[in-house]
């Protein structure tokens, strides 16, 4: 499958790329700075772009089969680049016909509020990271009011550490069982896996331990 991945240069956004390429998939990352991304293989192609350059990304996703959407702010806590970038990629996509689109967004984002814990609520994304949490929130509104078949992916914390494949996911927004973490390999695995499963298209599946 010929994907488009933006945020291909961050944490997760390189283990996207890396276990895309490990399926067999011919993965095209988007990228400011192509020389962040040190990865060779004959299935991966570079392109340089903006994310909030309409045309470069109209650019970008010809041709495409399905659209990855890991976008962070690095360590910026205000800022809109998730919500407007995400914007940007949904017009370019409903202009060219591209449907499948996968979206990182958070826990805690919509109506999995009721999973996270009161550090999370109050302290994290009520207080010190109200302005992310915000982001977000606008992001995951624009990719459902969107004509795509999109997935939105909402993980917990994220932590180092490998891929286990291990890990919960589309748990209810009563669940309170959750660790509220997960490494962005195991993030990952549930993104490259979304590619050939539509069980969670027009869902918003939460992951955690």
């Amino acid at each position: 499958m010929n994907i488009l991945i933006f945020g291909s240069t961050g944490a997760t956004g390189r283990q996207v790329v890396e276990q895309a390429l490990e399926q067999g998939h011919r993965v095209t990352a988007f990228a400011r700075n192509p020389a962040k991304l040190d990865i060779k293989h004959t299935n991966l192609k570079v392109v340089q772009g903006d994310v909030m350059d309409l045309p470069s990304v109209e650019k970008a996703v010809q041709g495409q089969e399905a659209v990855v959407c890991v976008l962070g702010a690095g360590q910026k806590m205000t800022g809109t680049i998730r919500s407007e970038g995400t914007q940007q990629i949904i017009q370019a996509m409903e202009k060219a016909g591209i449907r499948r689109f996968i979206c990182q967004s958070t826990l805690g984002a919509g109506d999995s509020w009721e999973n996270l814990n009161f550090f999370w609520k109050y302290i994290m994304f009520g207080f010190l990271l109200r302005n992310v949490f915000g982001d977000h929130q606008r992001q995951e509104n624009y990719v459902q009011q969107s004509g795509l078949d999109w997935t939105i992916v909402r993980p917990g914390a994220f932590v180092d550490g490998n891929r286990t494949g291990n890990y919960r996911h589309g748990f209810p927004s009563n669940d309170k069982t959750s660790k509220l973490k997960i490494s962005r390999a195991d993030v990952a695995d549930f993104i490259v896996k979304q590619l050939a499963d539509d069980k969670y298209i027009h869902k918003t599946p939460s992951l955690s331990y």
